[in-house]
């Protein structure tokens, strides 16, 4: 039994949800967004999203609760928005934008140059004696954590010294150096 599915989502004020053929529709104050589901049945009734599962199959038992998630995160990103904040720990490492470009010096022979999907506000914090911050924000969660990804990926970050590209609040799994 699926606990979170059973749950059902509050509609925050100036948000609407339409169900229709399949296919719901999330429209807020920051954007847009739809989710085709099955398997499932969504419910729109008193301020609340209603997540049930027709049957007790293995299908609609498995996406129940994923379902009730995607709708929840939705809801939330169109009314307040995701963010997610990465910190560049090396000696030299930079991070620069123009627009939606992403300039990363990392190390390489030539800086990593990323275009970020228009959907992405993408911001970049340089102080001096501290470690430049890549903030990100939008209204689509998944897309957040896909680009903030493959921003990490260019430089994981290490477990001896601890440089690379990492989220801010992560705890590294440090290890000791070889010992003589």
């Amino acid at each position: 039994m699926s606990r979170i599915g059973n749950n059902p989502v509050a509609i925050p004020e100036g948000v609407t949800v339409e169900v229709k053929d399949g296919v719901i529709s999330v429209k807020g104050k920051l954007g847009e967004l739809t989710q085709e589901y099955s398997a499932v049945e969504v419910k729109v009734e008193d301020a609340q999203v209603w997540v049930t599962r027709p049957s007790d199959s293995k299908e609609s038992k498995a996406r129940h609760g994923l379902y009730r998630s995607l709708v929840s995160n939705m809801l939330e990103g169109v009314s307040k928005g995701w963010s997610k904040e990465l910190e560049l720990v090396g000696v030299g490492y930079r991070a620069s934008n123009q627009g939606q470009k992403l300039d990363l010096a990392l190390g390489f022979s030539h800086n990593i140059v990323l275009d970020i999907a228009p959907e992405v506000k993408i911001e970049t914090v340089s102080e001096k004696g501290k470690n430049p911050i890549v903030k990100l924000t939008s209204f689509d969660k998944q897309l957040v954590g896909q680009v903030a990804a493959k921003i990490r990926s260019f430089r994981k970050p290490e477990p001896y010294k601890g440089k690379g590209i990492k989220f801010v609040g992560e705890e590294l799994r440090r290890k000791a150096g070889k010992s003589a």
